[in-house]
Order: structure tokens, then C-alpha cells, then sequence
């Protein structure tokens, strides 16, 4: 029961993060062209999930482990939203520095704990 019980909490925690994306795609303004630092955030909030997913997978990763990386995505999902919101859907250099702040921070924890 307990794998089903980590399994629930995972699935839950894509879910949630994949929603945090999505909706922050979704809710910037159609009438401005995709911007370039927007885009680099959301690339690499992808890339990110999917080595979450693969360290799963092959069992470099426990549940505890991925559900840590993906709050912690969510987070910077969420700030970014934020930041979008503020400036009809772009990214200052400022917000975007401290966005891949975070995701080299949360990078280098996903790839210590794969290795």
C-alpha cells in the first residue's frame, strides 16, 4: 500500500505542476509574440520535469526526492507567472536572472541525487 500511497502523492504533484505550466502559457496576453526569456523558463521547467520523471523511472529518484524537485518547480512556475503578469506577459533580465537562479539551483540537486 505504501507504493500506491507515494504513487497517489507523485501523480498529484505532476498534475499540480503540469497545471502551473499550462496555466501560465495559457494565461499570457495572445497579442504579444512569444518572448525569448519566457520561453527559456518554460524549456527548462520542462526539461527539469522530464529528468524528474526519468530518475523515477530507473529508480535514481525516490518519491520523496521527485516530490521535492517538482514543489520546488512549481514554485518557480508560480514566480514566473508572477513576473509575466507584471509585464503583459514578459520577463525582465532582473526576473529572468533570479528564475535560472532558482532552476540551476534546483538542477544541480536533481543531477546530485540521479548520481
Amino acid at each position: 500500500m505504501k507504493i500506491n500511497a507515494n504513487f497517489r502523492r507523485n501523480m498529484f504533484g505532476l498534475i499540480a505542476f503540469s497545471a502551473l505550466v499550462s496555466g501560465t502559457v495559457m494565461a499570457q496576453d495572445t497579442s504579444v509574440p512569444d518572448h525569448p526569456r519566457v520561453n527559456q523558463v518554460n524549456t527548462r521547467l520542462s526539461n527539469q520535469q522530464n529528468r524528474i520523471q526519468n530518475g523515477q523511472a530507473n529508480g535514481t529518484m525516490n518519491g520523496k526526492q521527485a516530490a521535492r524537485d517538482e514543489k520546488q518547480d512549481a514554485n518557480i512556475a508560480q514566480r514566473e507567472s508572477a513576473d509575466e503578469a507584471k509585464h503583459n506577459g514578459h520577463l525582465t533580465k532582473g526576473e529572468d536572472n533570479r528564475l535560472n537562479k532558482s532552476e540551476n539551483h534546483d538542477s544541480r540537486r536533481i543531477r546530485r541525487q540521479k548520481h
